[in-house]
């Protein structure tokens, strides 16, 4: 509970302004001087919530119920009494009172007796303002928590934290991180000046290692050592290390008098320290503030652990990513071109993929395909798909034959569905370059010729992977065009959740028109960035090869 400032010598009880509420707040009865005083008419006050009606900020806002001093002790069933609170009048106005709230007993519950008298309208001192009340500790915490967790981008979670604890707390905070490799640095400096958070970068940056023998308070809290107050006496004197001298700094550039510091824990190691401190507010830090501290940095700990474990996990994936996908071959007289972009909010790998292989005829197979799903199990199963795809197009060299085959494997090896474009390329000396191709449930390849004109290659009974279905999937044969570009690419870059793919196919083949004088990567590039849906959450795969303008004869 809130240690309320006594109110000024209170006048004769006649002349104070009273009130009953009921155990939830609704008034159920004024006295004549209560109604004077706010000018209201018994019949518009008798029901209403206190809250909402009456208590007001010095702003004139209503502030949060978890916030109001007469809310908190309806709740605590405690007397307390404050002048820190404004009522707002029938007419407007907000009337600065003093006020003493006692429990009453109302018809089986508990109610509460509200009196008050006009008061000065002083601000609230700076010390009850850093002086938090259990109910406004758990509001912090459930934010803590809520906000925290709700990101997983290290840096975002700490400026989400500064502005939960500024100045509610403290006037500054001050975060030290430890990196995985064992290096500190001093990730974020914020006060908090003229309504706003204001960042150091200059007091920011690496900062010595911890000594093991170090008793000061941050190379404590950075060895794990519970947490601590600190002030600028604690780095007087000749400094016992680095970390010393970068403190006796900080207290100089931001003028703190009372600092806590506490580690910020990981689930099996140290990952940091958190330090909060006041300049501005002359209350200083007490042991009563270290539990809410140790429970503040708890919960950041929690947070940069999920995000450091996911860290690594993309860093892993990226690894597996880039074994997973193949070189380019080189084919004399055909650029290539090959790009994959993970899902948005996903791990970096996942079902979709491209491949390009030599045949021992001579032409060149280029795939492009997609398994359900954009996670770690969906590369596994994409790497099974893609391998057997492989073995079976060097032996068969008709594509719907590969991929009816391909099929018959998918379904006795209970894999999951998944779509594919699977063509062949060659060159005959006469009649230049040719692409056979055969489609399983996937998007259509793109022709785009030289002078800009831009098609889908449709083909019939294209039916997915997986499904059991008896059906020949045909083939397809078109000579490609002197310098013509052909584009393969998986749903991840047409798909939209709100059009679906129709919409998406019809922007690609007008943008791939307008960019066809372009060179292949860039075009590539240009495609990714202003094709791709905003609402698309898949992972993309594309592989694009373009014709000499001569047509390599």
């Amino acid at each position: 509970m809130r240690e309320h400032d006594a109110p000024p010598t209170a006048p004769a009880v006649g002349e104070l302004g009273g009130y009953l509420v009921d155990g939830g707040g609704r008034i159920v009865a004024v006295n004549d001087r209560g109604l004077e005083l706010l000018g209201l008419a018994g019949e518009s006050v008798l029901g209403q919530d206190q809250h909402e009606l009456l208590h007001r900020q010095a702003d004139g806002t209503t502030g949060p119920r978890a916030l109001c001093p007469l809310m908190e002790a309806l709740l605590a069933r405690t007397a307390c009494s404050g002048a820190d609170v404004h009522f707002r009048c029938g007419d407007g106005r907000l009337l600065p009172v003093c006020w003493t709230a006692t429990p009453w007993p109302l018809d089986g519950e508990d109610g509460m007796l509200v009196l008050f008298h006009t008061g000065p309208a002083a601000p609230e001192p700076a010390a009850a303002r850093n002086r938090l009340t259990q109910l406004e500790r758990l509001a912090l915490l459930a934010e803590t928590t809520t906000s925290l967790t709700s990101t997983l981008a290290e840096q975002e979670m700490i400026d989400r934290l500064a502005r939960l604890v500024l100045p509610r707390v403290a006037d500054w905070m001050v975060v030290d991180l430890i990196a995985d490799g064992g290096d500190i640095r001093r990730a974020r400096v914020f006060t908090h000046r003229a309504g706003g958070l204001v960042r150091h970068p200059e007091l920011e940056g690496p900062i010595p290692a911890v000594t093991a023998q170090s008793p000061r308070p941050l190379s404590r809290a950075l060895r794990g050592s519970a947490a601590s107050l600190v002030g600028p006496e604690d780095y007087e004197g000749e400094p016992d290390s680095g970390i010393a001298v970068v403190q006796h700094d900080l207290f100089a550039a931001t003028g703190m008098h009372s600092a806590a510091v506490a580690p910020v824990r990981g689930t099996r190691e140290i990952l940091g320290a958190l330090t909060l401190g006041r300049a501005g507010s002359p209350l200083p830090f007490t042991t009563r503030d270290l539990s809410l501290l140790e429970d503040i940095t708890r919960r950041a700990g929690l947070a940069i652990s999920n995000s450091r474990l996911y860290q690594r996990q993309r860093r892993i994936a990226e690894t597996m990513q880039r074994h997973l996908l193949p070189r380019l071959p080189d084919v004399p007289g055909i650029t290539l071109y090959a790009s994959y972009l993970p899902a948005p909010d996903a791990s970096q790998v996942g079902g979709d993929w491209y491949d390009a292989f030599a045949l021992p005829d001579g032409a060149t197979a280029l795939v492009v395909g997609d398994v359900a799903g954009h996670d770690l199990e969906a590369a596994a199963r994409m790497a099974q798909l893609r391998n057997m795809l492989r073995a079976l197009a060097w032996s068969e060299p008709h594509p719907p034959t590969v991929v009816g085959q391909l099929d018959l494997i998918t379904r006795a090896g209970d894999l999951a569905t998944a779509t594919l474009v699977l063509g062949r390329l060659t060159r005959d000396p006469a009649a230049g370059w040719t692409w056979e191709w055969t489609n399983a449930g996937h998007p259509p390849p793109l022709l785009i010729t030289a002078d800009g004109r831009a098609d889908h290659l449709r083909t019939t009974r294209s039916v997915l992977l997986g499904t059991g279905a008896q059906i020949d999937r045909g083939v397809a044969t078109v000579r490609l065009p002197p310098g013509s570009t052909l584009l393969l690419y998986t749903d991840g870059l047409v798909e939209s959740r709100a059009e679906g793919v129709e919409p998406g196919l019809a922007r690609l083949r007008r943008h791939a028109a307008a960019l066809a004088h372009h060179r292949l990567d860039d075009l590539c590039r240009r495609l990714l960035e202003e094709v791709r849906p905003p609402d698309n959450d898949d992972d993309v795969a594309l592989l694009a090869l373009r014709v000499p303008a001569g047509g390599g004869r």
